[in-house]
Order: structure tokens, then sequence, then C-alpha cells
């Protein structure tokens, strides 16, 4: 695995293994009981489930924490002003269509164009990022093409409490 994920992605994640553990875990175990309570578990719905349910609980558990264990800590302190760098906003022009999109570099487990959170092991993450204001970068989309962008405008860094890793 070996994810390149900050100290609050880390953090995020050991919450949910907390809860998953300590709270859902519990009620699924719970359903679980109730449902076996109701007799013949070959035709009972309810049984299997909850059984399902946390069978997919113990796997995220699992997955959550190898992902933690095989992480590759990157800082997400600020940089310098006009830098881009993780959980910066940034204005980038786009010369072949004439627009300007502005997005958020973020961990890969963050990353969700449609909220303009792009991530860094992405070709346009990979080209910009550590680049300044002003300068024209080159983003290789295959080893046969690519295409330029402008960095237009780098703003300070962004909270990140609005980010979710749920669901990835």
């Amino acid at each position: 695995m070996h994810d390149r994920l900050t100290r609050s992605d880390i953090a995020k994640m050991e919450e949910e293994i907390e809860h998953r553990k300590l709270v859902t875990r519990v009620e699924l175990n719970r359903a679980i009981a109730e449902a076996r309570a109701q007799g013949d578990l070959s035709e009972n719905f309810e049984y299997h489930a909850a059984r399902r349910e946390k069978s997919q609980n113990e796997s995220r558990i699992a997955y959550l924490e190898a992902m933690v264990q095989t992480a590759i800590v990157i800082d997400d302190t600020a940089s310098e002003g006009d830098e881009v760098a993780i959980n910066k906003p940034v204005d980038v022009y786009f010369p072949d269509d004439d627009e300007t999109e502005t997005f958020r570099l973020v961990t890969t487990i963050r990353g969700n164009s449609l909220k303009g959170l792009i991530s860094i092991d992405s070709p346009i993450g990979k080209a910009i990022i550590g680049h300044h204001e002003g300068e024209t970068v080159h983003v290789m989309i295959n080893e046969n093409a690519g295409y330029d962008v402008v960095i237009k405008k780098v703003y300070a860094a962004a909270d990140d409490s609005e980010d979710t890793i749920k669901g990835f």
C-alpha cells in the first residue's frame, strides 16, 4: 500500500477505527444476537444481513489499520506563500480551453474532483506541486500526451475539517 497520508488523515482514520470497534461492532453483535433469537436461521433475513454488515465492518477495520500501519507520513504544513502545496487552493489556467479552475491538492484518499479536491498523485497534482504563481507547467497524461497549465494564484492553506475519509 504505502499511501502518502498527512497526520490529519491518519488521525481521522484512527477515529473511524475506534468508532467501528467500540460502537459499530457492539451494535452489530447485538443485532446478530437479536436476529438469532428469532429462530430458524436458514430463512432469517435479519440474521444474514447483520452477519454481512459485521463482516463488512471487520473488513473496513482491517483495511484502515493496514493503511495506517503502512502510511508514509507527509508534511501538510504551509509552504512558502505562492508555492503550490497540499491543502492550498490554487487557480490554474488551461490555455487550450481558455478556462481557469480552482482546486485544492489533497492526499489520494481525499481526492474528489467533483468537489475540487485533486490528488497529489494525479497527473496535474504531480505536475504543479512545488511550483509557484506565474509558472507554466507541463502536465503529462501518459508518455505520449500532455498539456500546459499556468498557475495563476495560490491561496493560504485551507482547513480540512470538512473533508471526509469515510467511503473511499
